[in-house]
């Protein structure tokens, strides 16, 4: 006599079968009489039915080894009920990532405005800010503030008025490129937090204390030109900016450009999906983290190098003054001796090369490395980019040195370090979820991303305990069988 199950006896099944595999998969032995029990009686006691606490567990772990119908199911209901905040926002990644751009552009027209000396061509400064002179008796008036600073008696004596609109260009852009930056980010983070779309935990902090940082860059930047508008120690010195305050401004550019493009990477969908995460040898990931570290510290070495005008000095490579080490790497004269680090520029480039060719080398070894484990994907397709962008960033290095350091090199070098850095944490964001070699081919014959094959063999390598026998859901377990409801055998005799 043919029997047919109901559709109530389907979901019992397979709520059995994806209790069967969280029980396997965290590698505690079951039976199919225990799990009975404990799926009738003691889910009754708490007043839940079977069936509904079954979708509530299979809801909050996220199985993909149950019926592929119902965890998609559960999956699109689990983040429906949450307000979506699990898929990510492409609309905030996209903001993010914008203001990740008008940052990068604000590096470099500050690397310009070094390099044309035109950071000390405004006096003065205003929250702010204001419209530049619009005719030739405010021009006058502006030029004749700057005829009174340090630096147009020692370095720009004589030059004619088109010659400081040239130098204020740069300058006043500079200034309103980051009053524009405050806006863009400013507005759509009130419009998005209005709106309840900044739910991710840990999503507000952390984008207020972007705001802040960017409100003060302002402040450190007018601090910085302040050290400039000084008169020098010595008389024969030209006047210049501090070192140690244009590193303070570089580097809070670089963290403000950190947190934003790292803050895009997180809360975009592509971030979101995939489901399980993917086991990488701690190896690669803590060489990923030591070249970043130490892009960022080649960065900070540069700063003290543009700060020094050190790049005018030993214009050549690979040797210093045909030493490999210069003769006048410790100057006497600075005490304390540590200041020699940081204010001698035969020591600040010998360093900066040092760093340079270090980190060079160490993106090399990362690319060896990340090449022999990772397989064909966008994290393999990174680190390609990243060797190929540290050689460039090397050979912009050595011919910016080599050819007195020229506006259009000096400036495509200062661009390039950003770059360097940027594909540094794109390569360690993308690590989280990259396929290795080792996890290719796997059981289930699926491809990458799919409920069998690699993801299937990436699932069973996340378990620490040793697991017996694979489970998959095409293997039905037998012990535990559940016959008809009445009204469905007597639908089908009739």
């Amino acid at each position: 006599m043919l029997q047919v199950p109901s559709v109530s006896s389907s979901l019992h099944a397979s709520s059995f079968r994806a209790f069967a595999s969280i029980r396997f998969m965290s590698g505690i032995p079951f039976s199919a009489r225990g799990l009975h029990g404990l799926n009738v009686r003691g889910f009754k006691t708490c007043g839940m039915s079977p069936l509904s606490t079954s979708v509530a567990s299979l809801s909050s772990l996220s199985l993909k080894t149950t019926s592929p119908l119902l965890s998609r199911g559960l999956a699109s209901n689990s983040k429906e009920g949450n307000g979506g905040e699990d898929k990510g926002d492409a609309g905030v990644a996209r903001w993010l990532f914008l203001c990740s751009g008008l940052v990068f552009s604000m590096v470099v027209i500050g690397g310009l405005t070094r390099l044309t000396r035109s950071g000390l061509s405004m006096t003065d400064w205003k929250l702010q800010g204001g419209k530049p002179p619009m005719n030739d008796e405010e021009w006058e008036a502006e030029f004749g503030k700057y005829k009174q600073s340090p630096e147009y008696r020692k370095v720009h004596n004589g030059i004619s008025l088109e010659d400081f609109k040239f130098i204020y260009f740069w300058e006043y852009s500079h200034r309103m490129l980051g009053r524009v930056v405050g806006i863009t980010f400013a507005l759509p983070f009130a419009y998005f937090a209005y709106r309840g779309r900044l739910l991710r935990p840990g999503l507000k902090p952390r984008l207020f204390s972007i705001l802040t940082l960017i409100g003060c860059q302002g402040l450190v930047g007018w601090w910085m030109v302040r050290s400039g508008l000084e008169e020098p120690e010595f008389e024969t010195e030209e006047p210049k900016v501090s070192p140690y305050r244009l590193a303070t401004h570089l580097l809070s550019a670089f963290g403000i450009y950190t947190l934003l493009f790292t803050t895009a990477l997180k809360v975009h969908p592509s971030a979101m999906t995939g489901g399980v995460s993917v086991k990488i040898p701690p190896t690669l990931r803590g060489a990923a983290a030591v070249t970043t570290g130490l892009v960022a510290l080649t960065v900070a070495s540069g700063a003290f190098v543009a700060g020094n005008h050190a790049g005018l000095v030993y214009n050549e490579f690979p040797l210093m003054g045909g030493r490999l080490i210069p003769e006048d790497i410790i100057d006497p004269k600075l005490l304390p001796q540590w200041r020699n680090f940081f204010e001698n520029s035969s020591l600040v480039q010998f360093d900066h090369r040092v760093l340079g060719m270090s980190t060079a080398t160490s993106v090399f070894l990362l690319w060896t490395y990340a090449t022999r484990i990772l397989a064909p994907g966008s994290a393999r397709l990174l680190a390609h980019s990243l060797l190929g962008m540290a050689c460039l960033q090397a050979s912009l290095g050595i011919g910016t040195l080599l050819y007195f350091v020229p506006v259009p090199l000096a400036a495509a070098h200062q661009a390039g370090s950003l770059t360097l850095f940027t594909l540094c944490l794109w390569f360690r964001h993308s690590l989280r979820r990259a396929p290795s070699r080792v996890m290719e081919g796997g059981v289930g014959g699926g491809g990458v991303g799919g409920v069998g094959g690699a993801a299937a063999n990436r699932a069973f390598s996340t378990v620490s305990r040793p697991a017996p026998i694979p489970f998959t859901t095409r293997t039905p377990l037998r012990p535990y069988r559940m016959s008809p409801a009445p009204e469905d055998v007597r639908r089908v005799r009739s």
